[in-house]
């Protein structure tokens, strides 16, 4: 397991709201689409409240801010695809080199 150095603590709560802003635009998006598509009016209103329901526990939307979690954080955030490994350009080789191998 890879430490959580202050550098990369700093770093990290610098950017999530960057990542988060980028990664919120894109679902609204995706919704506008929902929202925009074919089909009856509720099927298309009661899909995106489902969605809603899911992407409002993704960490790309809402983060639980504890230096003891950010390595979840940024693993999960690599997985919603809210962040790239271009994304991590900063951090410590030590954490970019975990997260790769993750």
């Amino acid at each position: 397991m890879c430490s959580v150095k202050e550098s990369d603590w700093k770093l990290f709560r610098k950017l999530i709201p960057e990542w988060q802003e980028r990664f919120m635009a894109r679902l609204l998006g995706e919704y506008s689409k929902m929202i925009a598509g074919q089909g009856l009016a509720s099927d298309r209103f009661w899909n995106l409240q489902k969605r809603l329901q899911k992407d409002v526990q993704k960490v790309g939307v809402r983060v639980e801010m504890k230096r003891s979690v950010m390595l979840m954080n940024l693993l999960s955030l690599m997985q919603e695809g809210a962040i790239t490994q271009d994304d991590l350009d900063g951090f410590s080789d030590e954490l970019r080199q975990f997260l790769r191998g993750v």
